[in-house]
């Protein structure tokens, strides 16, 4: 009878496979091992190279298990999303009222569409220079946080990009209350941990 995790395994990499034997092995069924063997010997992958893996897999895991243990909660994702809404509000009245001194629009439509290119580009601009610039914003500076990659590394600029474009969807601001990690979070692989450089 053919082991029922052999199809599984015959589709994952040399890396995972070899991941799955050593520093992932407690994770697996016994059956799933075998099968993780069966295919390993099928392709005569040099086992030499099980221990440069295994090394790297360990930091790896033991990284993303540090980042982990420092994430934070519900209350100060919250307490961060109040400062950085007032101060995106002054920020956006500001620009408004200086832009307002120089372009009087007379038309309804025209200062209706302004109003959102307004408030929609001063929200961007301050989460993403904010973000590439520090790794934070003005609620995380009080808050003593900032946003790393999954791994723990700095977030890319088109990291910090997708997570601000992110935010604008609808109830994203809410699903940090019922997980650590919201929407914006999940969908541009990073997370928000206590800054410990500080």
């Amino acid at each position: 009878m053919e082991n029922e995790f052999a199809k599984v395994m015959s589709e994952r990499t040399d890396e995972e496979l070899i991941k799955i034997v050593t520093v992932e092995r407690e994770s697996y069924n016994p059956t799933a091992i075998e099968a993780a063997d069966a295919e390993i010997e099928k392709r005569n992958i040099d086992t030499s190279e099980f221990e440069k893996i295994k090394e790297q897999a360990t930091v790896e895991k033991e990284q993303i298990q540090k980042v982990d243990s420092n994430v934070v909660g519900s209350g100060i994702r919250f307490v961060n999303f109040l400062i950085d809404f007032i101060v995106w509000l002054i920020l956006a009245f500001i620009v408004s009222f200086i832009i307002g001194i120089f372009v009087q629009p007379t038309d309804q439509g025209l200062l209706t569409l302004f109003g959102y290119v307004l408030i929609f580009g001063t929200f961007i601009a301050y989460y993403a220079i904010m973000e590439i610039k520090f790794q934070k914003t003005i609620g995380k500076f009080v808050t003593k946080t900032k946003v790393v990659k999954m791994n723990g590394e700095k977030p890319t600029d088109g990291d910090i990009i997708t997570r601000t474009f992110c935010r604008l969807i609808p109830f994203d601001r809410l699903s940090f209350l019922f997980v650590k990690n919201g929407i914006h979070d999940f969908l541009s692989k990073t997370k928000v941990v206590k800054d410990t450089t500080e």
